[in-house]
C-alpha cells in the first residue's frame, strides 16, 4: 500500500498573454486564463498509475489563491482521492524557499505518506528548485527529473535522462520524486470522474493553521526580488533579401553577421 502526495499548481495558460504587475513585478495571475500546470498533470498521472498497480491513496496539495480550486478539482477528476489547499493573502510574492516551507507544513497534515511526487519545474516560475528544497526541509531522499518511476516495496527506482545518457537511481521510501515531461501521457478526466470530484474532500488551510510565521513568507520576505521589468518589444518586420543572382551570398553574410554561422 502506497500513500502518495502530489504537488499541483495553477498557472497562467501558456496560450494566454502573460505579464507582470506594474506595482510589484509579481506575476499578474488575473490577466490570463488559469490552468493546472501540464507537468503536474503528469505527476498526478504517475501517482495514479502507482496506486493502480497496488493499493493506496493519492492526496493532492496546492498553494495558491482561491481560484486554484479549479486546478485541484482537475486533479481530483483525474482520480486523486482528496486534496489540501493552502490559501492565504500573506503568501503573495513568496519565493521558492517560502513555498517549500509552506508545502512541508501542509504535507505534515497527511498521515503516513510514502511518496511525494512533483513536476520538475512549473511553467510560470521555471525555477526547478522546490522539490529539492522540500526534500531538504523534510529530511527525505530526492530523486529528481525522472522519466521512469517504479515502486518496489519500500524502494523507489527511477530513470533520469540527461545529455550524457540515462542515470538509474534508487532511494528508500519515504522520498521526494520530481518528474519530467517524458514520464507519461496524462489521462483525460471522464464525465464520471468530473462528477465524483465534486464530492471529494478538500481541506483548506491558512498559514496560521499550519503554524507558519507570516514573517517567513510573502514578497517582503523573499530572498529574490524583481527590481525592474518591461514588456517585450513588438515584433518588427524581417529583413527582405532581393535575389539578383547573389541571394545565397547575402543570406550567408546575414547569418555571419548574426553569428549563426
Amino acid at each position: 500500500m502506497t500513500n502518495i502526495v502530489v504537488l499541483v499548481k495553477q498557472v497562467p495558460d501558456t496560450y494566454s498573454e502573460r505579464k507582470l504587475n506594474g506595482s510589484d513585478h509579481t506575476l499578474d495571475r488575473e490577466s490570463a486564463d488559469a490552468v493546472l500546470d501540464e507537468i503536474n498533470e503528469k505527476a498526478v498521472e504517475e501517482a495514479l498509475k502507482i496506486k493502480e498497480a497496488g493499493e493506496g491513496e493519492v492526496t493532492v496539495i496546492s498553494v495558491g489563491p482561491d481560484r486554484a480550486t479549479d486546478a485541484i478539482r482537475k486533479a481530483l477528476s483525474m482520480g486523486a482521492d482528496k486534496a489540501i489547499h493552502v490559501s492565504d493573502e500573506a503568501l503573495h510574492g513568496s519565493d521558492a524557499i517560502a513555498t517549500a516551507k509552506v508545502l512541508a507544513a501542509a504535507i505534515s497534515k497527511v498521515e503516513g505518506f510514502d511518496l511525494i511526487i512533483a513536476g520538475n519545474e512549473s511553467s510560470d516560475g521555471r525555477g526547478g528548485a522546490v522539490p529539492a528544497i522540500l526534500a531538504e526541509l523534510l529530511g527525505l531522499p530526492q530523486v529528481t527529473y525522472a522519466r521512469e518511476v517504479t515502486v518496489d516495496g519500500t524502494t523507489i527506482k527511477a530513470v533520469r535522462e540527461t545529455e550524457d545518457g540515462l542515470t538509474r537511481l534508487e532511494a528508500t521510501l519515504p522520498a521526494v520524486v520530481s518528474v519530467g515531461e517524458k514520464i507519461n501521457e496524462p489521462r483525460y478526466p471522464s464525465f464520471k470522474g468530473i462528477m465524483a470530484a465534486k464530492k471529494k474532500p478538500v481541506e483548506t488551510f491558512t498559514i496560521a493553521d499550519l503554524g507558519v510565521d507570516a514573517g517567513e513568507v510573502g514578497l517582503g520576505n523573499a530572498w529574490s526580488t524583481v527590481t525592474e521589468s518591461a514588456p517585450k518589444p513588438p515584433r518588427t518586420a524581417g529583413e527582405k533579401v532581393e535575389d539578383e543572382g547573389d541571394g545565397g551570398t547575402k543570406v550567408a553574410e546575414y547569418l555571419v553577421g548574426q553569428k549563426l554561422i
